[in-house]
């Protein structure tokens, strides 16, 4: 009897499905939108059942493209954004929404509405902060619980389990309360290397002593890739799956999309710390792996066991890239919307330009830190800077502003490899995976700006097919999850940076070193 299984993954506006062979072969995607609510600027929020919903409509739509029989569907893993999901006591919606709605039961990881508690978590100077580059981020999960416990009061009271998304996905699977070592370590303080994984010190200094119980948070997390169990018989009917699919404990998305570039490597680390994952899409995740902890500052990690077991990862980020590039569209009066066919009408655009003028608009420059600098400077409060502009408000202004956007962006990720690179990774190959990949012009830059040899996976989605590898090891297909990353894995295309373009880069990365100082020169005189 063939063997398959079933992949999701959850991004910030949607749901995808797919289904794979034991070989790594994407049989059949179907993707799904999700809703967002933004009631205030720094806020943003899901509702989960939609998420199901949306998840549930993504694996039936996959098992009829890839032609299969469910019967046939061993497995089933979840990857979702790091978001925090709120229930009651009963398992129902309760809302973390500054305006009541119980249907907005989730904070969107991106969701900023806990600065000043992320503040206060830094300032408690715990050890916690060493697995974070020292700074707490808003992203994190401890300050919006605290912004949850001080701001809706009725909710945190009522409160009977706190999910990261690809937890509460599986919680709706198996009815497991089991969370996953990569989602607690990554996005709780939970220290997965030491033996009390729960800090309570910590949770006690900043006011979460209840975070555990409240939240039915299990004392040890699951190991990645650990079967929970079955789909129940109500699961089963709404995904179109059987109750004989059983469910591995999941992981966050970019963490996913690490395995599904790096999972290959399993079976030799011996030159791990030399690969790089940029998964790069609405944000970019930068994710680096060796055998021993490498930690700094502006970074988080190292974690412990978070996608490969027993290996260590560090993780680097930019908080908006293409999300920064649609806003520079709508931004721009010749933009509008940011569709597929905007962006590619201006990179033909650019195109053209560049062949007349191979320095083009270098007098303008972007610090892309509109929604805070994640690494390596770890400043959640960092803004950006455009330097440069005149009155042309011209179609081909917004193609120089475009182009000169995409440049800062990939600037900002040789600034996050340098500073891997200066605590002791050797890192010279990038494995890019992510909407990204559909720009020809990110794909240049990031190879010309960073040195670095670009693969990109031959996978058709990198993030499935990680999730595909905890899928099939937790469903017995491979013994463990080393093996099915091995066995699954895929090519990859070869890009290598033109050491023509090196000169004109290197003057831009060291105008955008600059930018950060003048910026914070002009933050001091606030």
């Amino acid at each position: 009897m063939p063997q398959f299984v079933c992949a999701v993954d959850v991004g910030t506006g949607s749901a995808r499905a797919g289904i794979l062979d034991a070989n790594g072969n994407l049989l059949g995607r179907v993707e799904h939108p999700i809703l967002m609510n933004r009631p205030m600027g720094d806020h943003a929020e899901h509702d989960s059942e939609d998420i199901w919903k949306s998840v549930c409509i993504s694996v039936q739509g996959a098992i009829a493209a890839a032609k299969i029989d469910p019967a046939d569907v061993v497995g089933l893993s979840f990857d979702a954004t790091c978001s925090l999901v709120v229930r009651d006591t009963h398992g129902k919606q309760l809302t973390v929404s500054t305006s009541g709605e119980q249907r907005w039961d989730t904070i969107v990881w991106l969701d900023h509405r806990a600065l000043d508690e992320a503040d206060e978590c830094t300032a408690t100077g715990h050890k916690v902060l060493d697995f974070l580059g020292g700074v707490m981020s808003p992203e994190m999960q401890t300050p919006k619980l605290m912004w949850l416990k001080r701001h809706l009061p009725t909710t945190w009271n009522k409160t009977g389990y706190f999910f990261d998304l690809a937890d509460y996905l599986s919680w709706k699977a198996t009815g497991s309360l089991a969370r996953s070592q990569c989602t607690l370590t990554c996005k709780w303080t939970y220290l997965a290397h030491e033996k009390q994984g729960w800090q309570v010190d910590y949770l006690e200094a900043i006011g979460l002593e209840d975070l555990i119980e409240r939240g039915n948070l299990p004392d040890v997390a699951s190991p990645v890739a650990t079967d929970l169990g079955a789909l129940t018989s109500e699961a089963a009917k709404e995904l179109g799956l059987t109750p004989n699919c059983h469910v591995g404990a999941g992981l966050i998305d970019a963490f996913a999309g690490s395995l599904g570039v790096l999972g290959g490597f399993a079976g030799d680390l011996s030159q791990i710390d030399r690969h790089l994952a940029l998964i790069a899409g609405t944000s970019s995740c930068l994710m680096a792996l060796s055998r021993e902890p490498i930690s700094f500052r502006g970074g988080w990690g190292p974690y412990h066991g978070v996608a490969l077991p027993d290996v260590w990862l560090s993780e680097g980020g930019q908080s908006v890239t293409g999300a920064l590039l649609d806003h520079i569209i709508r931004w721009h009066g010749a933009g509008g919307e940011p569709s597929g066919d905007v962006h590619r009408k201006i990179t033909a655009r650019i195109m053209e330009l560049r062949a007349t003028e191979p320095d083009l608009a270098n007098r303008l420059h972007v610090l892309p830190d509109f929604h805070g600098n994640r690494s390596p400077l770890a400043d959640p409060h960092a803004v950006g800077v455009i330097s440069g502009l005149t009155l042309d408000s011209s179609f081909d202004s917004l193609c120089r502003l475009y182009w000169r956007t995409a440049i800062g962006i990939s600037l900002g990720v040789r600034h996050i490899l340098d500073a891997f690179n200066d605590k002791g990774y050797a890192i010279d190959k990038m494995h890019v995976t992510g909407g990204h990949i559909k720009s020809p012009l990110l794909m240049e830059l990031y190879a010309d700006a960073t040195g670095c040899t670009v693969i990109t996976s031959a996978a058709e989605d990198a993030v499935l097919l990680g999730t595909a590898m905890v899928a099939a090891a937790a469903a017995g297909v491979y013994a463990d999850l080393p093996s099915a990353c091995t066995a699954m894995k895929q090519g990859g295309h070869v890009r290598r940076p033109d050491p023509a373009a090196r000169q004109r880069l290197d003057r831009d990365y060291r105008i955008f070193l600059e930018m950060h100082a003048q910026r914070k020169a002009l933050d001091a005189l606030q």
